[in-house]
């Protein structure tokens, strides 16, 4: 089957198709770098991030999220972009990607962008267009603002290389969590391919901090480091296998992120799982407050599953649910208790920990402060005292504190107020911002 880059379709047009074909590749994130504008250039980046959401300091901020094309020559079952599938088919040119990126950057609906991509005709081409695109905005443009590009597997080395000097972040997605489970659903692709890249990424990075550290100018090799991302529930792994394989990414790889993407049925294929009750939404929501645990609160994946008990809890968050398995390590004294303990505490977060560290050097704390802190209190009383007393009287018993917790009618004492929920902002819900 031949391809070729579309040039008669209308740009908008283009962007419609290929914004909507890049809503399932979810491993976008902060950018956690920080590059100041030269004065020569438009724009800069900024480590609270460039994301399609909220950013740490709590700012809403957005980017520019597409594929460079939908065409793909492999026919992975799971993927709306399959080879076989019969959709409109759209292409950019580096010149278009350029010019949507800095005219919408101008009009201040983004702040970078996040670039992936099919893969026409072969690994080596799409990278070239890529690294064209960002040796395009980089130079040409003069754009320094933030982006976050694909490294695509089977690519050569080189392309992989020269493309990581002039991106924030790349990525690498593993598809599915096992190589059993992408031999039977993508079988053209190889996990010893898609480990490549993500290898090579990683010895550069290395390397790149050791020559920063001589020559305090030179160029930086995806600063922001990379990420990927894994999806759940098209194969039969279960939480224990993908929490192991994430944790292996992470120590091994040094990964910033992994991210993980609920299947969700776009294809009728036999291979493919029927899913009566919708996309397992909430075990990927599960799995992203595992995978916090593991990168922020210094929990390992045997602490909170095992062979034996191999899935999470889908009425509790790891957290709670551990602390539930674990009572005769409760009630914490957060006047006494050391950094690490707090963070194992359900309802304290670790900046709300830090808070604390550092608040009860000045004074004694009550349970006030810790609201003001951040913590969660209506999951956190169970589980602590403050001064040796608790909140008011509450029984160390698994029923009792699990029946509370799940009751959505239990209320704090008088005084305390919960804080309101936040949604996240879409570039293209809103339609003024069209080209």
């Amino acid at each position: 089957m031949e391809y070729r880059i579309e040039q008669e379709m209308d740009l908008q047009k283009k962007l419609e198709i290929l914004a909507d074909a890049a809503k399932y590749d979810v491993a976008c994130t902060s950018s956690g770098v920080d590059r100041k504008n030269d004065g020569r250039g438009l724009g800069n980046c900024t480590a609270p991030g460039i994301c399609h959401s909220f950013s740490a300091d709590g700012r809403c901020i957005s980017l520019l999220k597409i594929l460079f094309t939908n065409e793909c020559i492999y026919d992975c079952r799971y993927c709306m972009n399959r080879r076989s599938n019969d959709i409109l088919r759209a292409s950019f040119t580096p010149q278009e990607i350029c010019e949507l990126t800095v005219g919408f950057y101008r009009r201040n609906y983004i702040e970078g962008l996040f670039l992936s991509s099919g893969i026409i005709r072969s690994p080596d081409f799409t990278m070239e267009l890529l690294y064209q695109t960002l040796y395009k905005l980089r130079h040409e443009y003069q754009f320094q603002g933030y982006i976050h590009v694909k490294a695509i597997p089977g690519a050569d080395p080189e392309l992989v290389e020269r493309t990581g000097y002039l991106a924030d972040r790349m990525s690498v997605n593993l598809e599915l969590p096992t190589a059993e489970g992408l031999q039977m659903l993508a079988p053209q692709k190889k996990r010893s391919g898609m480990l490549a890249p993500i290898r090579q990424v990683q010895q550069m990075r290395n390397q790149n901090k050791k020559e920063l550290t001589v020559y305090r100018h030179a160029p930086r090799f995806v600063p922001a480091g990379q990420s990927t991302q894994m999806i759940i529930g098209a194969t039969g792994e279960n939480d224990f296998q993908i929490m192991k394989v994430a944790e292996h990414m992470y120590k091994k790889y040094e990964l910033k992120r992994v991210f993980y993407s609920a299947f969700i049925r776009v294809n009728d294929d036999s291979l493919l799982p029927a899913l009566p009750g919708g996309p397992p939404l909430l075990r990927e929501h599960r799995l992203y407050q595992a995978d916090w645990l593991l990168r922020y609160y210094g929990f390992e994946t045997e602490e909170l599953l095992s062979e034996d008990r191999p899935d999470f809890n889908v009425f509790l968050d790891p957290k709670c649910d551990w602390a539930l398995r674990h009572l005769e390590q409760f009630p914490v004294e957060v006047m006494r208790a050391d950094y690490y303990t707090l963070l194992r505490v359900p309802g304290i977060g670790y900046r709300s920990a830090r808070r604390i560290v550092k608040a009860r050097r000045l004074g004694t704390l009550d349970y006030p402060d810790l609201k003001k802190m951040g913590v969660v209190l209506k999951r956190a009383v169970y589980f602590i005292t403050c001064g040796g007393k608790q909140m008011y009287p509450v029984k160390l018993q698994e029923d009792y504190i699990l029946r509370n917790i799940l009751d959505g009618k239990e209320k704090l004492q008088p005084g305390f107020k919960q804080e309101p929920a936040y949604e996240q902002l879409s570039l293209f819900d809103d339609p003024r911002f069209s080209v």
